[in-house]
């Protein structure tokens, strides 16, 4: 699904991508960990298209969209939430959902499935998306991007200031995806229980390269590792 090959990327002169090697297979879930600054969050806007790729590739689905714009790499397949909670605040969470649907091409009816699919938003979907807490904001963003039922879901720190229900609830939901779509996610996360909760597989990014891969049921063991590679 996709084959990330020496990857090099950043910001101005700023180096922060140096060479990664990255492989994510049809419905699998793969975990990105590291301390802060060595590179998650820019691994997922490089992928995405938000950042220019210096060298390497970026293969999405047999596709090399290395040099593509974000919103053709969108109507491939893929889907982002990046970190921070991003909606439209003056817009209502219906609203927010209609704008999603739209841009996808789909009809009305994909947002009350995407309500039904998500209770909670059901029951605030005439608030106005600034009303809500931040996680529900969170799970707002994560339906959003779930409109277009992407084959690749990025997600970036998605249970970031999360009361421990709504951390429970983004799980449930990406594993449904997963489960019933064949969604294929890549996620990062500096909540290692949810990290190895809902990764099969993870991968650890030091200085800008993949230091480390391994099965979230081994490092879930091994708390020697887990102080090694991310000083826990």
């Amino acid at each position: 699904m996709l084959e990330i090959r020496d990857l090099y990327a950043g910001y101005g002169h700023a180096a922060i991508l140096n060479g990664v090697n990255l492989a994510v297979q049809d419905g699998e879930i793969v975990g990105i960990l590291g301390r802060n600054g060595m590179g998650k969050s820019t691994l997922l806007r490089a992928v995405i298209g938000l950042i220019r790729v210096r060298r390497g590739s970026i293969r999405f689905d047999g596709t090399d969209v290395s040099q593509l714009p974000a919103h053709a790499r969108s109507h491939l397949g893929m889907g982002y939430v990046p970190q921070g909670k991003m909606v439209f605040p003056r817009l209502s969470v219906r609203e927010n959902l209609q704008v999603a649907v739209f841009a996808a091409g789909l009809c009305d009816n994909r947002v009350e499935e995407l309500l039904r699919t998500f209770p909670l938003l059901h029951e605030r979907a005439g608030e106005v998306a600034s009303g809500l807490s931040g996680g529900e904001q969170q799970l707002l963003a994560l339906a959003r991007a779930l409109a277009a039922d992407p084959h690749l879901l990025l997600l970036d720190e998605p249970s970031e200031g999360m009361q421990p229900t709504l951390v429970t609830e983004i799980l449930e939901r990406v594993h449904a995806h997963n489960r019933t779509r064949g969604m294929s996610v890549l996620l990062v996360e500096q909540n290692l229980e949810f990290a190895l909760a809902a990764a099969t597989r993870v991968c650890i990014i030091d200085r800008g390269e993949i230091a480390a891969e391994m099965s979230s049921n081994e490092l879930r063991s091994d708390e020697r590792r887990q102080h090694e590679l991310l000083g826990i």
